[in-house]
């Protein structure tokens, strides 16, 4: 059995944004990988840095600093011309699947943009069967291909999006938070649909969410955020049976049992979040944490293997 290698390595990656009173830290120092054909999941709470992430990594956003390997070539040294061919294997699909696309432009013409720009199709007559290829593979009817955005549902806009970013055929997707917009019932498709286009096209996933019942189901790694770092990743198995850091001990609490009279008990966190602004050295979870100690305070906890894939950024881990 041939190991599985990487098709995306993030090593220190940065983003500091400047406000008036100092740099806003929304990605500090952030290390991971994915193998070919897995999918990460990285979750954490609103303003915690997870888009930023996704963003940076595509450089939608220019990072600060780091570097962001993707197949071996470190995107982040590429110049425009450079970028623009390796958008081609990196796209994404964004959250509001309503003002991701243009009002303007019909179904059709929304998923023909990419391949005419990229020179991918010779003929109309060509551009208009691969429309219908795509349109067929995320499950949209040939009848809609000369519809509006406004005229359609939350699923089949997002079904529009997803279609957009595999014109390119494409071996890594930036998926930020896909379904979070969308009904219950609709989510489930959206994300059979994505797991379906994975099996069959080997896609590679950074799936963005703040929703663990999804990302425990959807992913093979989960990776926790928590106000611009990772505190803690594992396999999913390993994770939702033994979480580690305070903070995704109560994030588990919070999902919901759908089972009548069983729930779990709630970890209820208090205290102050700490200012993602100019943070000082030590752990950002400790004004939250009932288990903070002294050193919590003065000193900036480091990674800690637990093996079998399974990291945290936590004193606990020490003991």
């Amino acid at each position: 059995m041939s190991e599985q290698k990487p098709i995306l390595e993030v090593n220190h990656l940065k983003k500091y944004f400047k406000t008036p009173k100092g740099l806003l830290h929304a990605v500090d120092d952030v290390s991971f990988s994915i193998d070919e054909g897995r999918t990460l999941g990285l979750v954490g709470e609103s303003g915690c840095g997870k888009s930023t992430t996704g963003r940076a990594i595509l450089r939608l956003i220019e990072p600060t600093s780091g570097e962001v390997l993707f197949k071996g070539e470190n995107v982040l040294g590429l110049d425009k011309e450079g970028m623009r061919k390796k958008r081609k294997e990196m796209q994404i699909i964004f959250q509001d699947p309503f003002s991701s696309l243009n009002p303007r432009k019909t179904i059709s013409q929304t998923i023909a943009e990419p391949l005419k720009r990229y020179n991918m199709t010779s003929s109309h007559e060509e551009t208009r069967d691969k429309v219908l290829e795509l349109m067929e593979t995320v499950g949209l009817a040939e009848r809609l291909m000369d519809t509006y955005p406004h005229e359609l549902d939350g699923g089949r806009r997002q079904r529009v999006g997803i279609a957009r970013a595999l014109a390119m055929n494409p071996s890594f997707i930036v998926c930020d938070e896909p379904v979070s917009a969308l009904d219950v019932s609709i989510q489930a498709q959206i994300l059979n649909l994505m797991q379906e286009l994975q099996d069959k096209m080997g896609l590679t996933y950074l799936f963005i969410t703040h929703n663990l019942s999804v990302v425990h189901h959807f992913s093979n790694d989960i990776a926790v955020m928590y106000l611009g770092q990772l505190i803690e990743k594992a396999p999913s198995r390993e994770l939702f049976a033994n979480p580690v850091h305070p903070y995704t001990q109560a994030l588990l609490s919070a999902i919901p049992i759908p089972k009548l009279g069983r729930q779990r008990e709630r970890i209820l966190l208090k205290g102050e979040i700490t200012s993602p602004i100019e943070p000082k050295k030590c752990c950002r979870f400790a004004p939250r944490c009932i288990h903070a100690c002294d050193r919590c305070f003065n000193e900036e906890p480091q990674v800690t293997d637990l093996g079998n894939g399974h990291t945290v950024s936590c004193f606990l881990a020490e003991k």
